[in-house]
Parts: C-alpha cells; sequence; structure tokens
C-alpha cells in the first residue's frame, strides 16, 4: 500500500497555505514545506511564511531550518520529505505539502532519479557546465535531442539547469530520463490547486507585496546583505529585486515595481507547469468560498480509498 501524501499547489497569493492549515486540522495532518526559501531562517518576510501562532496549531516541518549561507536543492528536499512522510505516517497523520516549486514536487511524488551528491555526480556536473560555457545551451539542448527526443521536447532549449539536469542523469545513471515517466510513483499523491482570475490573481499579488513592504521586507533585505555575498537567498523573488536598489542604481519605487513584475511572471510559470506536468484537480477559493465543502468531500473520498 502506497503512503497517501496530500498537496496544495497553485500560484502566489491564493490562500495555499490557509487551506494547507484547515485540511490538517480536519484530517489530522502534519504540513511540509515545499516552499525552496522558507527553509532559511529570518527570512520571514519575503518568503511569506505562516506566522510562529498558525504554526503552533498544527506541526509544520522544513520552516526555519537553515543559515542564509547553507545551500538547499531538490536533492535534499526529497530525501528530508521522504523522511517526514514516514515519521508523519507512524504517527498516524496525513502528511499535506504546502505550496512548493513545481521541479521539486515532481522529483519527491513521481520519484524521478536525480544525480545526487556523490563524486562522481559532482564531476559530470562540473563537465557540463565546462560545456555549457563553451559551446551554449541550444548545443546541449541538441546533445540532449540526440538522446532522449521525448525529454528534450519538454524542456525550452534556453533553459539550461534543467537541460544539463537531464543530460546528468543519463551521464550518471546510464538511463534516459524519459524513462522515469515510466516509473511507479512512490505515493499515492492527491493535489489539489488553487488558483482565480488572471486579473484578480495580479491584483492579489500587487496587494502582497505592497504589505510585504509594511511589515519590513526593507529592513529584512538590509540584513540579509550583511550575512555575506552571493547567498543563495539572493537569487529568490523578493531579494534579487534590491541589488540594484543597495548599489544605488534603482530608486525603492522601481524595487518594489520589479518585485510585482517578477512575482506575476513566476505565478504564471507555476500555473502552466502544474496543468502541464501534474495530476491537480483545481479549485478558485478567492471568488467561490463556498468550494471548500467540495475540497474537503474530494479529499475525504481519496483517503476512504485507502485508509490510513
Amino acid at each position: 500500500m502506497k503512503p497517501k501524501v496530500l498537496a496544495v499547489v497553485g500560484p502566489t497569493a491564493v490562500g495555499k497555505s490557509a487551506l494547507a492549515l484547515s485540511l490538517a486540522q480536519q484530517f489530522n495532518g502534519e504540513i511540509i514545506s515545499g516552499d525552496s526559501m522558507q527553509i532559511y531562517r529570518h527570512l520571514d518576510v519575503g518568503t511569506a511564511k505562516v506566522s510562529p501562532a498558525e504554526q503552533a496549531l498544527i506541526p509544520h516541518h522544513l520552516i526555519d531550518i537553515l543559515t542564509v549561507q547553507e545551500q538547499y536543492g531538490v536533492q535534499q528536499f526529497v530525501k528530508d520529505c521522504q523522511t517526514l512522510i514516514t515519521e508523519i505516517h507512524q504517527r498516524g497523520k496525513l502528511p499535506i505539502i504546502a505550496g512548493g516549486t513545481g521541479y521539486y514536487l515532481k522529483a519527491l511524488l513521481q520519484g524521478l532519479q536525480l544525480g545526487g551528491h556523490n563524486s562522481s555526480s559532482a564531476a559530470v556536473r562540473s563537465q557540463l557546465e565546462a560545456e555549457l560555457a563553451q559551446v551554449g545551451p541550444e548545443v546541449l539542448w541538441q546533445q540532449l535531442r540526440s538522446l532522449d527526443a521525448s525529454a528534450a521536447a519538454k524542456i525550452d532549449a534556453h533553459n539550461s539547469r534543467r537541460v544539463m539536469r537531464a543530460l546528468e542523469i543519463y551521464r550518471v545513471t546510464g538511463k534516459l530520463p524519459s524513462d522515469q515517466q515510466n516509473q511507479p510513483h512512490p505515493y499515492d499523491a492527491y493535489l489539489i490547486g488553487l488558483n482565480c482570475e488572471r486579473s484578480l490573481l495580479y491584483q492579489r499579488i500587487n496587494q502582497r507585496v505592497e504589505l510585504m513592504m509594511q511589515m519590513g521586507l526593507l529592513t529584512e533585505n538590509e540584513w540579509l546583505r550583511k550575512q555575506g555575498p552571493n547567498l543563495p537567498a539572493l537569487k529568490g523573488i523578493g531579494y534579487r529585486e534590491f541589488t540594484p536598489y543597495f548599489a544605488g542604481k534603482q530608486d525603492l519605487a522601481t524595487t518594489v515595481n520589479e518585485i510585482k513584475k517578477d512575482s506575476r511572471h513566476y505565478a504564471k510559470r507555476q500555473l502552466t507547469w502544474f496543468r502541464n506536468q501534474m495530476d491537480v484537480h483545481w479549485y478558485n477559493l478567492v471568488e467561490h468560498e463556498d468550494q471548500i465543502t467540495e475540497i474537503e468531500q474530494a479529499v475525504q473520498k481519496w483517503r476512504r480509498s485507502n485508509e490510513l
């Protein structure tokens, strides 16, 4: 019997955290944050962490586990989640993943083969980075296409990170990336997606950024830049846009507008990913609050299909 895992996904500012908390309370669950930035301590505003009061209501995991100097990637996320899911089930509770990066969730829930941290994988990754610098992303994509046309068709030729990841899998394991599609999934996962009408979504995103500024996003960025250069968190939305501001090349109003723009673009990419890559059951709680009843009934039916 596969362990059950519930996930709440979708773009920012549509109520994922609140829904995950509500479902955890109703179905005896524990929440695992799927957000790759909420792992960092002290970055509370820009990552939209749930409040300490909310965390006290239901156990939350993968929040505030690292300093901003530490690295964290998909391999570690999958490893941590696998351990947590086992432990949560052993406690007789339901694991609920709230939010998260699309590829991270796919790697976890579909059991994708990842290139680990061993020396051979590191060597292959270094070689691919050297090739990328020498020939560019399109040539690497052509290499992938000659090996695995099916996998290449699903990856943008200019997305060098995903192209290199696919080639790394092949060079380390000898397995075609597309072969993973035929692997049995390790979990009985049910994905609930939240969304709303596009113009309303963008309005909510803009309002959230304004609220973050009121809550101290500028101060948080000032603190972050005192912790050292080239920090992983400085690449995140809500932080990277401040780089030209602190360099004296951009005013604050422009910086805020850049955060809004990047957040809207990211939301669009999130929706495209989940619609094309994973089996998601979509709802709109922003405009139709009564759909919460449909969600609860769907989750109940799924849980009863094989009781925990």
